[in-house]
């Protein structure tokens, strides 16, 4: 049981650790980048990106991470472990409440809306406006979450 413990954990830091990568990037310059350019462009550019993000690797890693999560909180309930466990849980509970949940409960409605609008005219102006702050806050809290989860998770393995 230790040996499938140690691979979970590690794929987990693993994956975690490389989600809040991708999402440190959109949070430190591509939506500041997406924010420079005219509205239509940003808006344009953004649907692109949420088209093919669900048809690519990040997928393969997003989503797998996410059930590793349950596994370890699991893992972290039927054979407690004390310390460990208790790092076992904050990292799933970091990733799955704050990273995954996180992302179809906010990020993913904002972007359902912006496909829905024209990338020219007030309304998209006014709605690029309002998705640029709420949608980059939302991805910071996934950002920290998701690192936050790899620590933990590293330092589950710390204590095994």
């Amino acid at each position: 049981m230790t040996l499938v413990l140690i691979v979970a954990l590690t794929a987990a830091a693993i994956g975690s650790g490389l989600v809040a990568g991708i999402f440190f990037a959109f949070s430190t310059f591509i939506m500041t980048s997406f924010a420079r350019i005219p509205a239509e462009q940003g808006i344009a550019a953004m649907n692109s990106v949420n088209v093919t993000i669900v048809r690519s690797p990040f997928m393969l890693l997003f989503v797998p991470t996410a059930v590793l999560c349950l596994v370890i909180a699991a893992c972290a309930f039927f054979y407690w472990r004390g310390g460990t466990s208790a790092w076992m849980l904050a990292g799933a509970a970091l990733y799955l409440f704050a990273s995954f949940l996180s992302t179809i409960v906010f990020n993913v409605p904002m972007n359902d809306a912006l496909a829905k609008v024209s990338g020219n005219g007030a309304e998209a102006t006014a709605l690029w406006t309002s998705y640029l702050r709420d949608w980059t806050w939302w991805n910071h809290v996934r950002t920290i979450a998701s690192l936050l989860a790899s620590i933990a998770f590293v330092r589950a393995l710390m204590l095994i």
